[in-house]
């Protein structure tokens, strides 16, 4: 009895009413805090920087109030030119807040460097889908006298006799040296 009495008492009501109260401000005060803090609403528009350069990126960045990472430049495209931005994500058009991180995969400067394979003794379509499997480029034919028709007896690169097991860089152009079938 004397519970039921003390819940309907002032004080104990009057006690509800302030915890309610400071309920309440502390929920309008925190809501409306965070949409500013976080600036809720405010959104940037990400630019498309495919084929930037790199060293034209922290001006183009500061400037639309973004930062930016680069993750990977693992993979060359020869349409844009080196050290230059392949893709990013977000990607262009997205909506971003100020500040955010745009993650960027560059252009690297230069193809890496693949071994020649051994195409000594082979025939020219074994060589052909050697070579485009390993990267490199075919270059011109040209015949020697040799028994072995269309036989792979040189490897040439620029001109020069190479030796298999050579570096040269991916996508080079690789000229052969054939037998024409006489003697």
């Amino acid at each position: 009895m004397n519970f039921i009495r003390f819940l309907f008492s002032k004080s104990f009501i009057k006690q509800v009413f302030y915890i309610g109260l400071t309920t309440g401000v502390l929920f309008f005060v925190l809501s409306f805090g965070l949409k500013i803090i976080t600036k809720h609403n405010s959104y940037l528009e990400v630019p498309d920087l495919e084929g930037v350069s790199l060293s034209a990126l922290p001006s183009i960045m500061k400037e639309e109030s973004l930062r930016f990472e680069v993750i990977d430049s693992s993979r060359f495209v020869p349409s844009l030119p080196p050290l230059s931005v392949i893709s990013h994500l977000p990607e262009a058009g997205s909506e971003v807040k100020e500040n955010r991180k745009i993650y960027l995969t560059v252009n690297p400067s230069g193809y890496r460097k693949v071994t020649v394979p051994n195409l000594i003794q082979i025939t020219k379509r074994n060589a052909e889908s050697l070579l485009k499997s390993t990267g490199f480029q075919l270059g011109e034919y040209s015949y020697v006298d040799n028994i072995g028709k269309d036989m792979v007896l040189e490897i040439r690169f620029q001109g020069n006799k190479i030796e298999p097991g050579t570096l040269l860089p991916k996508t080079s152009k690789i000229d052969l040296v054939l037998g024409n079938g006489k003697r």
